[in-house]
């Protein structure tokens, strides 16, 4: 798909046309060159020798987005599958701030609250979904540097495989769920570190890609509270209070993530496409845009 997003793009000479705030105007005679895509949203006709661009019907695309955005190599449209992307994306985000938030309310509720058994005996189940929500958005997360994104998603993988050794060869001989072996024994964080890890890199890119100051927050409010609780420095008070700001911050960045605009959490599609060529199709892309600066 990627190949023939851009293939167009290598044999098409320049269309006339114009883009005003990423909305693809009439063509007119002053209008600057802009590479064409070969997308859906765009025919293309040769018509007394000249090449001519057009948008396809509105009706024939029912309630895709028409809105074309120019990218770094050329420009991109948001179809169905990415919106599809970004809404399990942030559906991953919410279920990891559910089952954190419902799981971690146990450390403030009252020994007679009604639901407190309850959840806690269930929380290796709360863990293991919200380990899953994570897994999914880190998955489906959009992240220019590849390696970047391998990495998060190695830790979550390494994070996960610790969690299952710790509960199997320590938890459950000694009569305990994973989230309370890891309270009761700090070592433990050691195993299951690498899933908060993954964790802090996605709320740190969230942070720096959109200035979000809850995601930044949480960068550093994360790690604190491990390391707090691995080195024994921090009081119960100290923790439990960073633990309620985890809780707070985390639900306000999941729900706020519903706010943006799909296209955010797409970011640059033009470069992820290009990064998805072969190298003889990169070159030849960077060389016919280079001939058209």
């Amino acid at each position: 798909m990627a190949s023939r997003m851009f293939s167009t793009i290598l044999v098409t000479p320049p269309c006339p046309s114009t883009l005003n705030k990423s909305r693809v105007k009439p063509l007119t005679n002053s209008a600057k060159p802009f590479l064409c895509s070969s997308s859906s949203l765009f025919e293309v006709g040769v018509r007394n020798g000249k090449i001519k661009c057009k948008a396809v019907s509105e009706s024939s695309q029912g309630s895709i987005d028409r809105t074309v955005y120019q990218g770094v190599f050329g420009p991109w449209t948001v179809d169905p599958e990415d919106v599809r992307e970004v809404v399990l994306y942030r559906s991953g985000l919410v279920t990891a701030a559910s089952s954190f938030v419902i799981s971690a309310s146990v450390a403030f509720s009252p020994d007679n609250f009604p639901l407190k058994e309850i959840i806690e005996q269930n929380l290796n189940l709360f863990y293991l979904i919200g380990a899953g929500g994570l897994g999914l958005s880190l998955y489906l997360i959009h992240i220019y540097v590849t390696e970047i994104k391998r990495t998060l998603q190695a830790l979550w993988a390494l994070g996960v495989v610790g969690s299952l050794a710790t509960y199997v060869a320590l938890a459950q001989p000694a009569g305990e769920n994973l989230v309370q072996y890891v309270l009761d024994n700090p070592t433990a964080v050691w195993f299951v570190g690498p899933l908060f890890a993954a964790l802090t890199g996605l709320v740190f890119k969230e942070g720096l890609c959109y200035g979000k100051l809850e995601a930044g927050i949480l960068t550093f409010i994360i790690p604190t509270v491990l390391l707090g609780h691995l080195t024994g420095l921090m009081d119960d008070g100290v923790k439990l209070t960073l633990l309620g700001s985890w809780m707070a911050l985390f639900v306000i960045f999941a729900g706020r993530k519903f706010t943006q605009p799909i296209k955010d959490d797409i970011g640059d599609k033009s470069v992820f496409t290009f990064n998805s060529l072969p190298e003889d199709e990169k070159k030849a892309l960077i060389e016919k845009l280079e001939q058209h600066k």
